[in-house]
């Protein structure tokens, strides 16, 4: 799936492609992504099913994750749509307590709503579980971590869970704009752990200067997982971001795909999804 979208500020991009592995495996992707545009701001959200056997259902977790930050943040900047200086000062005070709940919980809800009638009687070892054991077996076939951005004419809110990468770029430098939790092997947080929002990663980061290009990277870790370091993975990002200056959105649009096809191909295997959002002033 490619989208592609524009405002007064940005032009966004969003693919998301089924990775090698899992087309030799027939398994689905599990990635899913969401775009949605507010009257001067931009809600950015990805998120990566974990796709095991322990979680068969993580393409609906993925995309029930990214429906889940996109309401509760453009309920958000709705509310303080006059006063982004409000809506800053609101979310440093509450966003890895109050926001980082809701959406938990939400993710949450909505899993148990779509699933708890097929599991009504879900046992583990033949011993029937308890509700609340019952709730957390669910959540767990439905893993997958989550990254967000909420791109507003003041500042930039930047939400992780889990893997994945958040990156900004341009023509100067190119940095994370969060650094994810570095875990062993795998391992990575999932919203289907207990208390998950104790774990999500935000930032508010500075809004940047309009009067250059410059672009927002967010990618699943299909995508920097399919490069042999840190540096060449940036590198990369830079590489898509010099490309659209010089060839424009659509031709970005009109060949991500066939390019995260061959990442993945020749790198990690994995789904790989990719959003950007790219300033007007480069195309």
């Amino acid at each position: 799936m490619v989208s592609g979208m524009s405002s007064p500020r940005y032009s966004v991009i969003g693919a998301s492609i089924r990775g090698a592995s899992h087309k030799r495996s027939r398994k689905p992707n599990q990635d899913s992504f969401k775009i949605i545009h507010e009257p001067d701001v931009l809600i950015l959200a990805a998120a990566d099913g974990h796709g095991s056997e322990a979680s068969p259902y993580s393409k609906s977790g993925s995309l029930i994750a990214v429906n889940a930050f996109c309401k509760t943040m453009s309920e958000y900047c709705r509310v303080h749509a006059d006063d982004w200086d409000a809506l800053r000062v609101m979310l440093n005070r509450e966003c890895e307590t109050t926001i980082s709940r809701k959406i938990d919980s939400d993710w949450k809800r909505n899993v148990l709503k779509s699933n708890r009638a097929r599991l009504k009687h879900f046992t583990a070892d033949d011993k029937p579980l308890t509700p609340d054991e019952r709730d957390e077996a669910i959540w767990r076939m439905y893993g997958t971590t989550l990254l967000g951005l909420v791109i507003t004419p003041a500042f930039v809110f930047a939400y992780q869970l889990g893997d994945g990468d958040l990156v900004f770029t341009n023509e100067n430098k190119t940095e994370y704009v969060i650094h994810g939790d570095l875990m062993l092997g795998t391992a990575t947080h999932s919203l289907s752990s207990v208390d998950s929002w104790k774990r999500a990663k935000t930032k508010i980061y500075p809004a940047p200067n309009m009067d250059e290009p410059c672009a927002f990277h967010l990618s699943t870790d299909g995508f920097s997982n399919s490069y042999r370091d840190e540096q060449t993975f940036l590198h990369t990002v830079s590489d898509y971001f010099r490309t659209v200056n010089k060839h424009g959105v659509e031709a970005v649009k009109a060949n991500i795909k066939s390019w995260l096809n061959d990442t993945s191909k020749n790198g990690s295997g994995d789904d790989i999804t990719v959003v950007i959002a790219y300033t007007n002033t480069v195309i």
